[in-house]
């Protein structure tokens, strides 16, 4: 057996600075080729892969077989559970939306109030999250920033004010997926860095509305409606740490939108502003020509059609939370009556095949394929959606055409998600990340401050706190080590630096500017944007150096 195995080679070259700028060239390619000459994710993830395998046999000399196979457990890995909890939640959106159900959602958040200002906080802010931990990849900035748009807004402020309120809700988007990954490149534990990411995160969450209403109607707005903000930032901020702390990753976003939409909502019962800031005012103002349709045509539901409108999402929580219990968790443990439910692939000769060195220490890898097909969140998700089809009264061909359409749309998407995580995993398994974490562990003390900085500049470049954890969580933690830091705090760090970078990135951009009639603006929505990106930015940098050297109870498992 040892005879079998390879040891990992961190300074090939004998310089550490040489031997890094050798492992980060399949990164800088496949950021220029994705951010800079706009290949698409799939094209951009193969060929990466591909040249990520050969600096790995060449300079770093892993056996090829290994690499290859290497590359297949990441990919699989991206397959399931990744892509299975990503179609199965755009599969629950979709049932609402080609049901016609998501017309009656959207009415009962319009009929709430008519002041722009708050309906920002309602709709970019709120629902937005909650589309985010539905869905994420895109959707929920496409869908608030249309709706603002027919509610009165300009293009540009749609398109801006939403990819500012997306922030909050990024990390935990599409039912934990990021954090997930970043967990499993990492070998943290995802609850552990979950609530690592709930004690960082709700400062910002908590500051989004009031700022919100600060880039759209200066003092004046928050003067008039800082009661209704505050309540919506502190309820969402509130929930999000008690969610990540007790209820794991999948469900931050879910809960705390709805908690902090429901809390508004009801504040704006006994509340209102002394003025009303109305789409008539708005375009006297800005002397533009705005769309309001989406209050023109509002309905009024009863009370039992708005809740059956919004039960793929309530499903949806109780699934997950049964999924995430402890006791049904131990039914496909080891010794549990379910075990036999859960598949274990052991990759050959990659499994205990490959060494660590020193100064990382000489422990050998593990690579098993869990295939759990019944435990998996992606299956909660979809029974969660199989339930809602009876529940919207959807015929068995709808539900079927419905999942074949998510299946279509997402093809490419899903492929990228696994191309992305072969590159991860081969760059883990050589040795190349180590190699960049040994170089980056040279900045020494000043590192914790810098952390989030990677986390940006990937999901920059990447469009998705996903792959910048893919890429990055296993140099934050083994960098951790070398500094004695706690692995959780920089591992989560990448994923919550990542989602300050999400209103800057090239996707996220095309995506809103797409979204609200922008095409070909897109240099202006990211002058709009760049700004408050590196705010957000430097607040996270600066909380995380606190947490690591100041307020060091404030991390996880500590």
């Amino acid at each position: 057996m040892l005879s079998n195995v390879w040891i990992q080679n961190y300074n090939p070259t004998g310089n550490i600075w040489l031997s890094a700028f050798i492992a980060i060239i399949p990164i800088i390619f496949f950021l220029v080729t994705l951010g800079a000459l706009g290949w698409k994710g799939h094209v951009a993830g193969f060929w990466t892969a591909i040249l990520a395998l050969a600096l790995a046999v060449v300079f770093f000399k892993m056996p090829i077989s290994k690499g290859a196979i290497s590359l297949v457990y990441g990919f699989f890995y991206g397959m399931w559970p990744i892509s299975w909890i990503i179609v199965a939640a755009v599969f629950l959106y979709k049932l609402s939306v080609n049901s016609g159900q998501f017309d009656i959602i959207r009415d009962s958040i319009l009929s709430i109030t008519q002041d722009q200002r708050i309906l920002v906080i309602l709709i970019g802010f709120c629902f937005g999250a909650f589309l985010e931990g539905a869905a994420g990849f895109g959707a929920p900035v496409a869908i608030t920033a249309a709706l603002l748009v027919g509610i009165g807004l300009k293009p540009l402020y749609a398109a801006g004010l939403c990819m500012v309120a997306n922030t909050a809700p990024v990390a935990f988007g599409a039912l934990g997926v990021p954090i997930t990954v970043g967990a499993q490149v990492s070998g943290i534990d995802a609850n552990l860095m979950g609530q690592m990411a709930g004690r960082q995160l709700p400062l910002l969450s908590f500051f989004i509305p009031l700022f919100l209403v600060y880039l759209m109607d200066k003092k004046r707005g928050l003067k008039e409606v800082w009661p209704a903000a505050l309540v919506a930032g502190s309820s969402f901020a509130i929930t999000q740490f008690l969610s990540a702390s007790f209820l794991g990753p999948q469900l931050p976003d879910i809960v705390s939108a709805i908690v902090s939409l429901l809390a508004t909502a009801l504040f704006l019962r006994v509340w209102k502003p002394s003025h009303v800031y109305t789409v008539e005012e708005a375009q006297r103002e800005t002397g533009e020509s705005v769309h309001a349709d989406a209050i023109e045509k509002l309905k009024h539901h009863s009370a039992g059609s708005v809740v059956r409108a919004w039960a793929p999402f309530i499903l949806l929580v109780i699934f997950v939370i049964v999924w995430t219990n402890g006791a049904f968790k131990a039914l496909f443990a080891k010794g549990g009556a379910l075990a036999w439910a859960v598949i274990q692939i052991k990759m050959p000769g990659l499994h205990q095949g490959i060494q660590q060195s020193q100064p990382i220490g000489g422990a050998l890898q593990t690579a098993i394929l869990k295939i759990d097909l019944i435990n998996a969140t992606g299956t909660a998700i979809f029974l969660a959606a199989i339930v809602t089809v009876f529940v919207y009264g959807m015929s068995r061909k709808e539900a079927v055409n419905t999942f074949k359409e998510t299946i279509k749309e997402m093809k490419w998407a899903l492929v990228s998600i696994g191309c992305v995580l072969a590159f991860a995993y081969i760059m883990n398994y050589s040795g190349m990340a180590v190699t960049m974490a040994l170089a980056l562990a040279k900045t020494g003390g000043l590192f914790p401050f810098v952390s989030p900085v990677i986390g940006w500049i990937g999901v920059f470049l990447t469009g998705s706190d996903t792959s910048s954890n893919a890429l990055f969580c296993n140099l934050q933690a083994i960098t951790a080590n070398q500094i004695n830091i706690p692995q959780v705090l920089l591992v989560a760090a990448n994923s919550t630096g990542g989602v300050t970078g999400k209103m800057i990135s090239p996707q996220s951009i095309s995506i809103a500017c797409a979204a609200v009639g922008m095409v070909g603006q897109e240099s202006k929505l990211l002058r709009f944007t760049l700004k408050y990106s590196i705010i957000f930015l430097f607040i996270i940098c600066l909380m995380t150096g606190l947490q690591a050297y100041v307020f060091p109870w404030m991390i996880s498992g500590n």
